[in-house]
């Protein structure tokens, strides 16, 4: 059901790898649409999205934030995403809840690693995206290789819509293929001149034109007619093939431009209204939603923040109308909430809003105990959607007061801090009675325990960082049997289990079948078996680390006319499986991460060294224009500290960036 409200608004993200410049098209964004009155800088910290302290000090956006801004009659709901590896779950909540996406890329570095995560990360999601090459003034920008990196890395067909004026330092403007009109950009100048296409581009323009003309044509079959009856595209027919390629995810529109010196800014804001799509477009969400403002309020929160003004928490609105002083149930913990009230959030600051309608992206004060994850719904018409999935801490540090009289002040704080971001996790360590703060990387754990000193004033004192390990099975057993007996006067429990256990496929974590025939295991004992196999994944025989990579077959079992119970099979799988690892040969894997590392050239065999020492296995080098480009494959718990070490190799011009690789066997003897 499309609705004229839901039509003119566009919920989108910014995606990018770290230093990309996302934070500066965002602040682009509010400064040309009049949502802020000066523009802010990274490098001056006075941006509006990167307001946290911990940013502006280290220049990276850390936190999700949102801001709104209106352009050509459109509500554009955005939201500033972090590039950098450590805080993916920031991304992955925020793709959660949005409708499209500008993906932002360097014009020197073409797509790299962290784009091409929030790249495929937008693809689970079926986001629709379009890119913005950025950085066009800067010496060695290259829009086609660019391009032409977006194509084989990300696999998909991009289809330049613009040609840039001027190369590097002298970029002025772009020719826009659609209209086939120069937008050019005077130095200070807030806006451009639209021009005729310049005479010693004209030859080149037309020729970029027929070939996008040709691509869509090969891709679109409204555009395919009348690209063979006319011999041409139309401009609203190459805008309308266009808007249909984003959508549908088959093509990604490429525009270019500077947004540090304002060039490019305007028709990419133009882009998103002309090609991402409104909510009304997006199919139901998952529980068939529709965006519509009559239908039962159903909300989806992706972000709970505390503030010096209370809880706030963060909300996608997919239908209904919500208003101050409504009651709304939390379908996840069964709790009804009232609202208190609703913000329209520019991320440090918010403005009063009295209702939030389909479509709508809404911080509301009131909901006390809903968490990242919940959905919000009218209390007669319950509803549960999918909430965003949660990666899988990698990397541990013990946590303790210095003070013992802050030991509960702590404790409450990280509390707080893990129903913020649900990718941290608080556990006691039963050994050593420790408190052990886990999550997706160092700098994750470093701007924590940061917040805790800096929020809630604590002095604390960090272990050295663990690795989160895992075993999985190398050979496994087949046909363990396991009996469960046990009579203690009362009713019974008997369970008779016989399982087979094998390796999975690498990537795969659990997998159980039941091959038992003739009715001598009822499926609901069936379904406890498997319950409580993965009961006993949580520890493995080697030292205590969850299992993962392994396939149970049951093959045979008995019952009990009386004694026979769901919890009796549940003990008896759980049972069984630990007797059927410690017999099984087990490997202990650890967590791996590919690591991008660029350096002088000069200083490539003193880094290649480094890597090797650190067990990091290369997998690419390149060099251009002095500059070499390592690639490697490296243990996490090697990376610690590796950003000092490689700063003093390379005179502190050495950068690096890493993403997860998933696991790998461990050397023997490798320890927790």
């Amino acid at each position: 059901m499309r609705t004229h409200l839901t039509d003119r608004v566009r919920n989108l993200g910014i995606l990018a790898h770290v230093d990309a410049g996302k934070t500066t098209v965002t602040e682009r964004f509010l400064y040309l649409t009049g949502a802020t009155h000066k523009r802010g800088e990274v490098h001056d910290g006075t941006t509006v999205t990167d307001f946290d302290p911990q940013e502006r000090d280290r220049g990276i956006t850390i936190f999700a934030a949102a801001v709104s801004c209106d352009w050509a009659g459109h509500r554009i709901n955005l939201i500033d995403t972090p590039g950098h590896v450590d805080f993916s779950d920031e991304v992955e909540r925020s793709l959660r809840v949005l409708d499209g996406a500008v993906a932002v890329f360097d014009a020197v570095a073409g797509v790299e690693p962290q784009s091409e995560t929030v790249w495929r990360q937008a693809d689970r999601h079926g986001v629709p995206r379009i890119a913005f090459v950025n950085k066009l003034d800067r010496a060695g920008a290259e829009l086609d290789t660019a391009v032409e990196s977006i194509r084989t890395r990300l696999g998909t067909v991009p289809l330049p819509v613009q040609l840039p004026i001027g190369r590097e330092d002298g970029f002025t403007g772009v020719v826009d293929l659609v209209a086939m009109r120069a937008y050019v950009w005077a130095d200070g100048a807030d806006t451009y001149t639209d021009r005729p296409v310049p005479g010693d581009l004209l030859e080149e323009a037309r020729h970029r034109r027929r070939r996008l003309e040709e691509s869509v044509a090969e891709l679109h079959p409204g555009a395919l007619e009348e690209f063979c009856g006319e011999g041409s595209l139309s401009a609203e027919t190459l805008t309308g093939a266009l808007r249909d390629l984003t959508l549908t995810g088959e093509a990604v529109v490429v525009l270019c431009g500077s947004a540090y010196r304002n060039r490019g800014v305007e028709p990419l804001l133009d882009a998103v209204v002309s090609y991402l799509p409104a909510p009304s477009d997006m199919p139901p969400v998952r529980g068939e939603v529709p965006a519509d403002p009559e239908a039962p309020f159903t909300a989806l929160a992706f972000k709970v923040s505390a503030t010096a003004t209370g809880r706030m928490t963060y909300v996608r609105v997919y239908a209904g109308t919500i208003g101050k002083g409504d009651t709304v149930l939390d379908a996840v913990s069964g709790r009804t909430e009232r609202i208190a009230r609703i913000l329209r959030v520019q991320a440090d600051r918010a403005t009063e809003v009295d209702v939030a309608r389909a479509g709508d992206i809404v911080a509301v004060v009131g909901p006390k105990g809903a968490r990242a994850g919940a959905t919000l719904c009218a209390p007669g018409a319950p509803i549960v959607l999918e909430p965003p999935t949660t990666a899988d801490p990698v990397v541990s540090v013990a946590v303790e007061a210095r003070r013992s009289t802050d030991t509960g002040r702590l404790a409450t704080a990280l509390a707080r801090l893990s129903e913020e971001d649900p990718s941290l996790v608080v556990r006691s360590d039963p050994e050593t009675g420790q408190t052990v703060l886990s999550g997706l990387g160092e700098l994750h754990l470093e701007v924590a325990v940061e917040k805790l000193r800096r929020d809630r004033g604590l002095e604390v004192t960090v272990g050295r960082p663990q690795v989160a390990y895992r075993e999985t099975v190398a050979k496994g057993v087949t046909g363990l049997l396991y009996r469960h007996v046990k009579q203690d006067g009362g009713a019974g429990q008997f369970a008779h289990v016989v399982i087979d256990v094998a390796p999975l496929d690498e990537g795969e974590e659990f997998a159980f079948t039941s091959a038992v025939t003739g009715g001598r295991v009822p499926q609901e004992y069936v379904r406890a078996v498997e319950a409580g196999c993965r009961d006993a994944l949580v520890e493995g025989p080697l030292g205590g680390h969850p299992v993962t990579g392994v396939r149970v077959t049951l093959t045979d079992g008995a019952t009990h006319p009386k004694d026979s119970s769901e919890m009796a099979f549940r003990t008896a799988g759980r049972f069984a499986l630990r007797e059927a690892l410690r017999a099984s040969a087990m490997t202990l894997l650890e967590p791996v991460t590919d690591v991008t590392v660029t350096v002088p050239a000069e200083s490539v065999g003193s880094v290649l060294g480094d890597l090797a020492a650190r067990r990091g296995r290369v997998t690419d080098q390149t060099t251009r224009s002095g500059t070499a480009v390592v690639e490697a494959t490296v243990p996490l718990a090697e990376l610690f500290g590796y950003a000092s070490r490689l700063r003093g190799r390379t005179q502190g011009r050495g950068t690096f960036t890493t993403r997860p690789a998933g696991y790998a066997p461990a050397p023997r003897g490798q320890v927790d």
